[in-house]
């Protein structure tokens, strides 16, 4: 009788560690759910993660429109007598002074990149339009030139500049902080 004595002791002690052993790996199996709901889901963090964008298919003289943190971004592949007018305009005229070179990469200088969004009441400029040939918002009539800098009506800034890097020649990361001074404008 010792013998079944000692085995009926052990399978309670196997049925006990096995019950205790399902429970436990059930409790974090409901936990795992329960957690992970708290986490941001992907639309969230994609909204303000770095967008990549390839330059190599604009052409010279075209604008581009690409969305980061759902906010329009132009990207425009400027001609050599676009950079040499907007560098021929007077700072000290304009509204919202600022140089051409403190609104592009250094060598880069053909690739300006703003946000699309009219400094006055928040509308979307249209681009190579207006008497500047850079963008024209009708709403209020605001007109920027080729270096997005305000030159006439009612918008008190010039377009203003998102965070980007050159991680090629042929591509930006928009949303990246870059150490060249020239990455935003500040008002």
């Amino acid at each position: 009788m010792t013998t079944v004595s000692s085995a009926e002791h052990t399978r309670r002690d196997f049925l006990y560690i096995s019950t205790g052993a399902v429970a436990a790996v059930g409790g974090a199996a409901a936990l795992v759910p329960l957690i992970s709901q708290m986490n941001p889901d992907a639309s969230t963090i994609a909204a303000g993660a770095p967008i990549d964008v390839d330059l190599s298919p604009i052409a010279e003289g075209q604008i581009i429109k690409v969305f980061w943190r759902s906010k329009p971004i132009f990207i425009f592949r400027r001609t050599k007598k676009e950079i040499d007018e907007a560098r021929a305009v007077p700072v000290s005229s304009l509204p919202d002074p600022a140089s051409d070179q403190s609104r592009v990469k250094q060598g880069h200088d053909q690739w300006l990149v703003v946000i699309g969004i009219c400094t006055h009441l928040g509308c979307i400029p249209l681009s190579n339009s207006g008497p500047y040939n850079g963008w024209f918002c009708p709403c209020h009539g605001s007109a920027y030139d080729t270096s997005g800098r305000i030159r006439q009506g009612p918008a008190p800034r010039n377009l203003e500049l998102p965070p980007y890097a050159f991680v090629s020649d042929s591509k930006i990361q928009i949303g990246a902080e870059s150490s060249s001074p020239s990455s935003s404008h500040k008002a």
